[in-house]
């Protein structure tokens, strides 16, 4: 852990939403990851689209897609901002067996799209146990993080996979 100070805190400790005015515009990209997880069963339901409510995977991805756009109504101190692209995809893993959601949220502007791209995530995962619920309530959903980010003062970022994100 290193001895940086937490933006978000004035010096009496209250939470406060960080001056970007000053900064710099920058192209800033964030990539975030999830997984569902889910009985063989119901994946097969999902890819073959006969799920009840109809195209989860689709679903899934305009849910993501709107819930980037309005990061900064759900966490207090996120900037509104003009997002220039936003990727959802969801992929089939066989092996967990279940979906592995990333989104990819791309501006130039002040600050980063870190939370963009993992409320992205969060919500594309959620409306996947939501469109399956009626058939697998025991869906996990895992591991979501943040993969990678770049742009800004602080620089690059990329997850050390084999260390578990840290």
């Amino acid at each position: 852990m290193t001895s940086a100070k937490l933006s978000h805190l004035d010096a009496t400790g209250a939470a406060n939403m960080v001056d970007v005015g000053d900064k710099t515009e920058t192209v800033r990209m964030a990539t975030a990851e999830g997984f569902v997880t889910m009985l063989p069963e119901t994946l097969e339901l999902i890819q073959t689209g006969n799920a009840a409510k109809g195209d989860v995977i689709g679903t899934a991805r305009i849910a993501g897609i709107m819930a980037a756009k309005k990061t900064h109504e759900l966490i207090p101190l996120c900037h509104p901002l003009l997002l220039s692209k936003i990727s959802i995809d969801v992929e089939a893993d066989k092996t967990l067996p279940g979906l592995h959601v990333t989104a990819t949220v791309k501006l130039t502007g002040k600050t980063g799209v870190e939370m963009e791209a993992l409320t992205a995530v969060s919500v594309a995962c959620l409306t996947i146990y939501d469109m399956a619920k009626a058939v697998d309530k025991a869906m996990t959903i895992q591991n979501i993080r943040l993969l990678q980010k770049t742009g800004g003062k602080s620089g690059d970022w990329t997850a050390n996979i084999a260390a578990g994100g840290h």
